[in-house]
């Protein structure tokens, strides 16, 4: 990739106006962080959505209870905006960018006219839209995904239907097929791996999960993918599977992950492999673009790439973004994590098990919710994923944030607290 130092003048000024395409958690954390760094320029944030940013983790749980509303979601208050000198346009569709000798054009289309304006710098937050399925009735109306408060709202109202089907084992499927349990629904979920959150998680955890969801009364079937979703006059029937059997269903849940928005990257010719490619300044590929979020593809140090979808990424990628922006030290980055809820279960995830070489387990017969799989490098600590453990996420999370690496020996002695193993040296 291109350095930003590559491009005379590139950061040799603080921009005296900002456009970020996308109003999610990154779009808007990245505008705060300007603002509370002093940056006095202009904020633009163009969002497709006709919603004022929100939140979207509550959207599979709370939303789905009835426990969240619109107002509850999100993510500022409505004043902020105007109070911190950000222009936020909704229901704005970006259609075309160009990048010229002094910065970027903009042509978007708003309330029906087309519109066009110039910034000085770019920062890509488009985020990612949920796969589909390409089977035959997967276009019936009942065939949902969740990804944003549009398609939360469709899925509340579809959960007393009848039977729900949950097209893949991943978090928000899960999160989805533990909410509707609780609310009284028939769910099965259908998974065409061998096990659930293969991409995300250990056996071990996997297993633990898919008990805890099978003690729920849910359905799963793993190892067999769907075939054809069958519908009739009357709306859809069933969910037929690669094997023959079929699932009655009223309701279909497609949660097969996500695609990055990259559109707008492919414009100006920026790398993109999975997400827009971006360093560890959140520069793309042409050194002067900025991209955060959920539409991002990372490069770490040793040259692999990866993804991360979380709120945790959104936000240090957006500070990041901002210190660049102002030609500031790049904040510390503490180690990435992620959570999810599903029914009784809190899964918190601190680390990337990528590329480890053992695990540990650790577990208190008297506590038999609560368990803690380690994960090693050469016998240095990388990741841990805390079931019903809180405090030794936090305290995992804090150690490997500071770059404490201890092996499994120094971690096996389920006796003593991990706060207390990990307790940071004092001199």
């Amino acid at each position: 990739m291109s350095a930003a130092q590559d491009i005379p003048g590139a950061e040799a000024r603080v921009p005296h106006s900002v456009v970020v395409v996308g109003a999610s958690h990154a779009g808007v954390q990245l505008a705060d962080r300007l603002r509370a760094t002093g940056y006095t320029g202009e904020i633009t944030l163009i969002s497709h959505e006709t919603h004022l940013p929100y939140q979207r983790p509550p959207l599979s749980k709370a939303w789905l209870k009835g426990e969240a509303t619109g107002e509850s979601v999100l993510l500022r208050e409505p004043a902020h905006y105007a109070d911190q000198k950000i222009e936020l346009m909704t229901g704005a569709r970006v259609e075309e960018l160009e990048r010229t000798p002094d910065g970027v054009e903009v042509r978007f289309t708003l309330a029906g006219a087309v519109r066009t304006r110039r910034f000085d710098r770019l920062v890509l937050a488009t985020g990612a839209r949920a796969r589909r399925l390409a089977l035959p009735g997967a276009d019936h109306p009942d065939v949902l995904v969740l990804r944003d408060l549009d398609h939360a709202r469709s899925l509340a109202g579809r959960v007393e239907a009848g039977p729900m089907v949950v097209v893949g084992g991943g978090f928000v499927g899960l999160e989805v097929a533990a909410t509707a349990r609780a609310l009284g629904a028939e769910v099965t979920v259908v998974e065409a791996g061998e096990r659930l959150l293969a991409r995300a998680v250990g056996p071990d955890t996997a297993e633990t999960l898919l008990a805890a969801h099978r003690a729920m009364a849910t359905e799963v079937v793993l190892g067999v993918a769907p075939a054809e979703i069958v519908h009739g006059d009357s709306g859809i029937l069933a969910v037929r599977l690669a094997d023959g059997r079929e699932i009655p269903a009223a309701t279909v849940l497609v949660g097969i992950g996500a695609q990055a928005r990259i559109e707008l990257a492919g414009q100006l010719g920026l790398e993109c492999d999975g997400g827009i490619v971006v360093d560890e300044r959140c520069l793309a590929s042409d050194g002067w673009t900025l991209a955060v979020g959920d539409c991002t593809t990372h490069v770490s140090g040793s040259g692999g790439r990866f993804r991360l979808e979380s709120v945790d990424n959104a936000v240090e990628q957006a500070n990041t973004a901002a210190a660049v922006l102002l030609g500031l030290p790049l904040p510390d980055r503490g180690a990435p994590w992620f959570w999810s809820d599903q029914g009784d279960q809190k899964l918190q995830i601190t680390g990337l098990i990528g590329g480890h070489t053992s695990m540990l387990v650790r577990m208190d017969p008297e506590r038999p919710r609560r368990r803690v799989a380690l994960y090693f490098a050469d016998d240095a600590l990388i990741a841990a994923e805390c079931l019903n453990s809180p405090a030794d996420f936090v305290a995992l999370r804090s150690a490997l944030g500071r770059g404490q690496r201890p092996g499994p020996e120094a971690l096996s002695d389920t006796r003593v607290p991990l706060k207390k193993l990990l307790a940071p040296a004092r001199g």
